[in-house]
């Protein structure tokens, strides 16, 4: 007999390289989307800037590319 498994996506280990691209297209969506507000709220109620506000500044536009 079969059975589902009815954890959510995140949740199951990919077993082939689909399911490895797709785990690193969510951990990639989630790094780009950067700290939650309330973090970047508690940095700024500190007077400080976010590590993405910081390189915005020191760099020239377009200079930079996240790996």
């Amino acid at each position: 007999m079969t059975e589902v498994d009815e954890r959510p996506l995140t949740a199951i280990e990919p077993t082939d390289a689909r399911g490895r691209v797709a785990e690193l297209h969510e951990i990639r969506a989630r790094a780009l989307a950067g700290p939650s507000g309330k973090a970047t709220e508690a940095q700024h109620a500190k007077g400080k800037l976010t590590a993405r506000e910081r390189i915005e500044l020191l760099l020239d536009a377009g200079s930079f590319r996240e790996v």
